[in-house]
C-alpha cells in the first residue's frame, strides 16, 4: 500500500489516493502477491548505490510514483523517463539514491540507473581495440564528448587524421571509433575515430595498391589543396594531382578548379608502389591541344590572341584554352626600346601576333607583336641614302659618340670621329649636349644590323686636304695660345679646333726638363712651322727656331704678317686674303 506520510506530504485526498492504488496495483488481489514476489527479493539488500526494480504505480505533479516494495514509494522526475513511454504498471530499475529523502520519500534515478546499466553492457560486451558507433553530444576540454550507450571521450586529436579546423562540425553526427582506453575506477572510456580510419585506409590502401593500374580513370576525394596542386583520397590512399596536370589552361592556383570535399575523376599517371606514392592528372582525361598545333598554327601565319601574364623578359599570349605562346620582348617592336612588356601591352589586352617558332616537344610557341608591321628598316636605306643631309636632337651620350633621332624610333651614330676634322674629340659632351639639335649627314645604312652611321665634319671639306697645307707651310712663323702641355711638349692652338705640337725638344736651345719653366697655359707665343703631315693631321711646332729667325726647318720663312686664305666650307670656298693676326682661319 501507499504510505500514509506520503500522501499527506503530497496533498493528495483519500479519494484520489485510492484511486491511485486500485490504477497502480489493479483490482485483483493477485496483483499484490506479484509484487510481493517481484519486490520481496530486493527488501533485503537495499542500501544506496544499488539497483533496484520499481514498478510505475502512477504520477504525482512533474514526477513518477514508483513502487520499491517499501513503506514509502519512491520519486523520479519525468525528464529521466526521456525517450522511453511511462506506463503504470511497468516495471524498470532505478538508481537507489537515499531510503528516506526529504518527506520520507525513497530518492530514486533512472537515468543513473540506465547509465550504470549501459557501462555495465559495455563492460560485458567490449574491450580494448572493438568498434564502436555513437553521436557527438558536444565539445568539452580537449576535444568530444560521445554516446556509445555511455558517454565517452573523443580527443581532438583523435579526430580525424588531419586535425579538423572546427571540431564542433562533427556535434550531432553519428561516427565510427576504436576504443583504445578502458578506465574501469574511473568508469572512464577513450575512443579514438582517427585510428579506425587509419586501420581502414590500410586495409583499402593494400587493396588498392594490388589492383591499381596506371591509365586507369578512378574516383577521388579531395583532402587537401597547396600551392603546388592538390591531394586526392582515392579509398585508401591519396594521390598527388600537381597544378599542371589539372588544366591544358594557365591556373595560378588549383583552388580555382576545385574545392576540399569535391569528387573527381581522375586519371592515373604513375604509380610508385616502393614509395606509395601515385600520381595524378585531370587534364589528361581530354585530348591535348597541342596533337596537331602544327597544322592549326603554322609558321608565319597571322593569328589573334588575349595577354594573360607578363614577365620580365615578354608576355604570354593565350591562342586558346590551353595552348599559350611568348612574345619575348625583343619582338615587340621594330624600334623603341623597351624595358618591360608593360610599356606594350596589359593583361587582357587582345593582340594580333605573328607565330614564329614552334617546339610540340617543350609545348612552346614563339610569337612576334612587330612582325604584324611593315619593319621601318627596310625603308630606311630608301629614306635616307648615304650623303642625305637630316637633322635630328641628340637622344642619348655614349663615350664613343652620340645617338641622334632621325625619326620616331630610328637612331643613327654620330661617332666622336666623325664630329671633327681638326679637333681631337675625346668625349662627345666636348661638342653636344643631350637634347640639342644638329644637322649631320647619312654616311652608312646597315640595314641588317639596323645601324645608322652620322657624320658632322662630312657636312664641310676636309680642311687637311687643301686648305690647311696651303696656308700653314714649313717655315712660316705663326701666332698661337699654349692650349695643354704635356711631359712630352705643348700644344699650341693655331685656329679654331687647329693645334700644332711643340715639342720639348723646340722649346730652347738649352734642355728643357719641364716645359712649363718656359711657358704657360694661355700664353701667347710665336712659332715656327717645321713640317705639315697630311697623313698623320699633324703640324710640327719650334719656338726656338721662331727667336733664331733663321730659315732651318724646310721652308722659306714667312713672318706673321703673311695673309693666309679662310679654310674652305661646304658650299662655297673663300679664296679672299687676310692679316694672319686678323683674320684667323676657322675649321671643323
Amino acid at each position: 500500500m501507499i504510505d500514509e506520510n506520503l500522501i499527506a506530504s503530497l496533498g493528495i485526498s483519500d479519494d484520489l489516493a485510492n484511486s491511485m492504488v486500485r490504477d497502480a496495483l489493479g483490482k485483483k488481489a493477485g496483483d499484490e502477491e506479484y509484487m510481493d514476489s517481484l519486490l520481496g527479493q530486493q527488501i533485503n539488500d537495499l542500501t544506496p548505490g544499488k539497483l533496484i526494480k520499481g514498478k510505475i504505480i502512477g504520477y504525482a505533479g512533474d514526477d513518477v510514483v514508483v513502487e520499491v516494495g517499501l513503506k514509502s514509494e519512491g520519486l523520479v522526475p519525468k525528464e529521466e523517463f526521456e525517450g522511453t513511454e511511462i506506463k503504470p504498471g511497468d516495471v524498470h530499475s532505478f538508481y537507489l539514491e537515499e531510503l528516506e529523502g526529504e518527506g520520507g520519500v525513497v530518492q530514486l534515478s533512472k537515468r543513473k540507473a540506465d547509465r550504470q546499466m549501459a557501462w555495465q553492457r559495455i563492460m560485458d560486451t567490449t574491450k580494448e581495440g572493438d568498434v564502436v558507433e555513437g553521436t557527438c553530444m558536444r565539445k568539452i576540454k580537449g576535444g568530444l564528448l560521445v554516446d556509445i550507450g555511455v558517454h565517452v571521450f573523443l580527443p581532438a586529436s583523435q579526430v580525424d587524421i588531419r586535425r579538423p579546423g572546427e571540431i564542433g562540425d562533427f556535434i550531432g553526427k553519428r561516427i565510427r571509433a576504436s576504443i583504445i582506453k578502458i578506465d574501469l575506477e574511473r568508469h572512464n572510456i577513450v575512443i579514438s575515430r582517427r585510428k579506425l580510419i587509419e586501420e581502414e585506409r590500410d586495409a583499402a590502401k593494400k587493396r588498392l595498391m594490388e589492383t591499381l593500374k596506371e591509365g586507369q580513370i578512378v574516383t577521388g576525394e579531395v583532402k587537401n589543396i597547396a600551392d603546388f596542386g592538390a591531394f586526392v583520397d582515392l579509398g585508401g590512399i591519396d594521390g598527388l594531382l600537381h597544378i599542371t596536370d589539372m588544366s591544358w589552361s594557365r591556373i595560378n592556383h588549383p583552388s580555382e578548379l576545385l574545392k576540399i570535399g569535391q569528387k573527381v575523376e581522375v586519371k592515373v599517371l604513375n604509380i610508385d608502389r616502393e614509395k606509395e606514392k601515385i600520381a595524378l592528372g585531370l587534364k589528361q582525361r581530354e585530348a591535348s591541344p597541342w596533337e596537331e598545333i602544327e597544322k592549326k598554327y603554322p609558321v608565319g601565319s597571322r593569328v589573334r590572341g588575349a595577354v594573360v601574364n607578363l614577365m620580365s623578359y615578354g608576355a604570354f599570349v593565350r591562342l586558346e584554352d590551353g595552348i599559350e605562346g611568348l612574345v619575348h620582348i625583343s619582338e615587340m617592336s621594330w624600334t623603341r626600346r623597351i624595358n618591360h612588356p608593360s610599356e606594350i601591352v596589359q593583361p587582357n589586352q587582345e593582340v594580333d601576333v605573328v607565330v614564329l617558332e614552334i617546339n610540340k616537344d617543350k609545348q612552346e610557341i614563339s610569337l612576334g607583336m612587330k612582325q604584324v608591321e611593315v619593319n621601318p628598316w627596310e625603308l630606311v636605306g630608301e629614306k635616307y641614302p648615304p650623303g642625305t643631309v637630316i637633322e635630328g636632337k641628340v637622344r642619348n651620350l655614349a663615350n664613343y659618340g652620340a645617338f641622334v633621332e632621325i625619326e620616331p624610333g630610328i637612331d643613327g651614330l654620330l661617332h666622336i670621329s666623325d664630329m671633327s676634322w681638326t679637333k681631337k674629340v675625346t668625349h662627345p659632351n666636348e661638342v653636344l649636349k643631350k637634347g640639342d639639335t644638329v644637322r649631320c649627314v647619312v654616311l652608312e645604312v646597315d640595314r641588317e644590323k639596323q645601324r645608322v652611321s652620322l657624320g658632322m665634319k662630312q657636312l664641310s671639306e676636309d680642311p687637311w686636304l687643301t686648305a690647311i697645307p696651303e696656308h700653314y707651310k714649313p717655315g712660316m712663323v705663326v701666332r698661337g695660345a699654349v692650349t695643354k702641355i704635356t711631359n712630352f711638349g705643348v700644344f699650341v692652338e693655331l685656329e679654331s679646333d687647329l693645334e700644332g705640337l711643340l715639342h720639348i725638344s723646340e722649346l730652347a736651345d738649352h734642355k728643357v726638363e719641364n716645359p712649363q719653366d718656359v711657358v704657360k697655359a694661355g700664353d701667347e707665343v710665336d712659332v715656327k712651322i717645321l713640317r705639315v703631315d697630311k697623313a698623320d693631321r699633324k703640324i710640327g711646332l719650334s719656338l726656338k727656331r721662331a727667336q733664331w729667325g733663321d730659315s732651318t726647318g724646310g721652308g722659306t720663312e714667312e713672318r706673321a704678317d703673311a695673309k693666309p686664305v679662310k679654310a674652305p666650307t661646304k658650299g662655297g670656298m673663300d679664296s679672299g686674303h687676310g692679316s694672319m693676326g686678323t683674320d684667323k682661319i676657322r675649321f671643323s
